[in-house]
């Protein structure tokens, strides 16, 4: 049966999906997989209608059965199971401590390959070593609202359509195209060699100050973890560029560094 469903128990079998963890909604290598595998969750209104105007194909959902929302109707019409409970069912559903009007379920989509996520892009974000996806959400989020239009990351970042990003991106990953790569330095090249400048945060004093850049073609800013920094490999790719800093404070978070760097050389 499709539509708005009454559950009355967190322990209810239909309700399995909504429980697993990130591993359980997509394995290592769905997440490997362009062309969409597995599972991901949105949560809230606002990342379900994003989700869902993105094109998103949806699984199931589960919803305020006191106050249910208007998208949870939108899914029950086109067919989609709808769940709908009191508090305490969703929170101990989801482990959510307050729980939202709705999260739903969908099937991931597919994702350009690195090299079409590159050719198209005039404005790209590279990520390495940041996995978390808080930090990875954030950077999301700063660069789809500064005009942004890729995302690559490294096999080692975290996913943008992990839960917690996808929280803190608020539903704007599904407008910022991403794409994984084990050869970073490679499309890095590759960027260079196509007449992209490829800008990298580091903290380093011999650095050029970013507020010296004025970028006119195509650019690419790479941003590294925040302990670690960037490899000395990917450093020797690109030109390093640093974000002045008060005295006796070395650097800003990813996030931080990344909204500063994107308006910089946006």
């Amino acid at each position: 049966m499709s539509g708005l469903i009454a559950v009355e128990r967190a322990d209810d079998p239909r309700l399995v999906p909504f429980r697993l963890n990130e591993r359980g909604l997509a394995t290592r290598a769905d997440k490997r997989d362009d062309g969409g595998a597995g599972l991901f969750l949105a949560e809230g209104d606002l990342v379900v209608e994003r989700a869902l105007d993105a094109g998103c194909r949806p699984f199931a959902a589960l919803a305020d059965a006191a106050r249910i929302p208007a998208i949870a109707s939108t899914l029950a019409s086109m067919g989609v199971d709808v769940f709908v409970g009191g508090d305490d069912v969703r929170q101990l559903v989801t482990k959510l401590g307050m729980p939202q009007r709705i999260v739903a379920l969908f099937h991931r989509p597919p994702r350009p390959s690195p090299r079409e996520l590159v050719d198209r892009s005039r404005r790209l974000v590279v990520v390495e070593g940041v996995d978390n996806p808080v930090n990875i959400g954030s950077i999301v989020r700063n660069a789809a609202a500064l005009g942004w239009d890729g995302l690559l990351l490294d096999h080692t970042s975290a996913d943008p359509l992990a839960r917690r990003a996808l929280r803190v991106a608020m539903g704007t990953a599904f407008s910022l195209p991403h794409a994984r790569t084990r050869d970073l330095v490679g499309e890095l090249a590759a960027l260079a060699a196509s007449d992209t400048a490829v800008y990298a945060l580091t903290p380093h004093p011999d650095a050029a100050d970013i507020r010296g850049l004025r970028p006119t073609g195509r650019r690419a800013l790479v941003i590294g973890a925040e302990r670690s920094g960037l490899s000395d490999a990917v450093l020797e790719a690109a030109t390093p560029v640093r974000i002045p800093m008060a005295a006796d404070v070395d650097s800003l978070n990813a996030a931080a560094a990344a909204a500063v760097a994107c308006y910089a050389l946006g």
